[in-house]
């Protein structure tokens, strides 16, 4: 809203109007405004949930190597981060861009979801909470919003980067001159970085764009499902979440920054992608909402995020890998995210393969496999056998967390790198 204004008062020659119309302007405004709500705000928004009792029983300290009691903490704190988020992205985006469209659509869906999940848990007492197929749903229904509609909005194109080889044998790496609308993402190791998804419907001929297309909105589906789910895993110590997501969300901006102009996009021989240079406001303000969150949710944490949170996170996450065409890159990037998928998913599996034998069995102490390195044995069920049982010495979490937060930096640094090995 603030963008049109100042572009209409810019007409006029009105003094500073004109810095509403760079970039690199906005997203820091963005980033100011997102931590300045989220830490302000945020305190009231605390305190309010804690008059009105809105806690969820997360752990007992008796169970707590480390004695730490999370009882009566508040809960739902993801509303501090999906506002932080919006507002700045309302005031300082064009929301003509379909770009920005999508991820706010994308931020009130999976906030929508994460708080109806919430609140069965709270105000129902059902700590099972929103039953796990209107979850997939949900996030289902997301997926096919977002891959219908980058494949049929014609605002939505790219421009192929191409290597060149001059005479005196080094590469060049030019874009093509016409936008396109295509199914190709970034991917490394690949010649040019690019991976067309209708090479693996090749065999069908005149139809495999449309097959490639049909394809990607499949993909865009399960990636969704999967990083909203891993997010939601991964909430599960004093700002694990949040710190992970904010590492992965400045990485993905920078992907975005460097897709929205041609000369950077070349230099990391990617595609340039027209009208991604909003998505840096977008994600500016949600690295500011993370960190301004992370005031109160770092340990020993004054607030949870919940579902309405964590779903929200990995939700944006995704969707903004997706529209930026890095997808594939995810599973470096997110790496945290797929092993605690995993994780959770290979527990289940061993324990029912053990329970049909009619023996208590299981790979890890405790999943996601974070709390794994927090669990004593003598915490596990009786004649329950545990295939990994190190480390023997038990961490705390804010030392689980922050070593979580380096390991996702590494990932984040080789995400970059990759592009850029051949």
């Amino acid at each position: 809203m603030l963008y049109y204004l100042f572009q209409w008062l810019d007409k006029y020659d009105f003094p500073g109007a004109g810095m509403f119309g760079y970039t690199s302007f906005r997203a820091l405004m963005a980033i100011i405004l997102a931590l300045l709500i989220s830490s302000i705000w945020g305190d009231k928004f605390i305190n309010l949930l804690k008059r009105k009792q809105i806690t969820e029983t997360q752990r007992d300290a008796s169970i707590d190597p480390f004695g730490v009691n999370k009882v009566g903490v508040p809960s739902m704190g993801g509303v501090i981060i999906i506002f932080a988020i919006l507002i700045p992205c309302l005031l300082l985006g064009k929301l003509s861009n379909i770009y920005m469209i999508l991820m706010l659509i994308t931020t009130i869906w999976l906030g929508s979801l994460g708080f109806a999940d919430d609140y069965i848990k709270i105000f129902k007492k059902d700590k099972e909470g929103l039953h796990g197929k209107f979850k997939i749903i949900g996030q289902v229904g997301l997926g096919l919003i977002v891959g219908l509609t980058l494949y049929l909005s014609p605002q939505v194109v790219i421009r192929e980067n191409i290597e060149i080889e001059k005479p005196d044998g080094q590469i060049e790496v030019v874009h093509a001159a016409k936008e396109i609308k295509a199914t190709q993402t970034t991917i490394p190791f690949f010649k040019s970085n690019n991976f067309d998804y209708a090479d693996l419907v090749g065999f069908m001929g005149e139809h495999a764009q449309t097959a490639g297309w049909i394809l990607f909105v499949i993909i865009t589906i399960f990636v969704v499902t999967a990083v909203s789910n891993g997010a939601n895993l991964n909430d599960g110590m004093d700002g694990m979440a949040a710190g992970n997501s904010a590492i992965i969300g400045l990485t993905l901006g920078i992907l975005a920054y460097v897709s929205s102009h041609i000369e950077y996009a070349g230099y990391l021989n990617i595609m340039y992608i027209p009208g991604s240079e909003e998505l840096v406001i977008f994600i500016c303000a949600f690295i500011g909402a993370l960190i301004g969150f992370l005031w109160y949710n770092a340990y020993p944490a004054q607030v949870f995020m919940g579902d309405t949170g964590s779903l929200t996170i990995g939700g944006i996450i995704a969707v903004y890998a997706i529209i930026i065409h890095k997808e594939l890159l995810i599973p470096i990037l997110c790496g945290i995210f797929l092993v605690e998928n995993l994780s959770v998913i290979l527990q289940r599996l061993y324990y029912k393969a053990g329970k049909r034998k009619g023996v208590k069995q299981r790979l890890f102490k405790r999943t996601p496999i974070h709390d794994h390195f927090r669990t004593s044995m003598s915490l596990i069920e009786p004649g329950c056998s545990v295939v990994f049982t190190k480390p023997d010495k038990l961490f705390h979490e804010s030392k689980i967390t922050i070593r979580f937060w380096i390991v996702t930096i590494v990932l984040a640094a080789i995400t970059i790198i990759t592009l850029k090995i051949r």
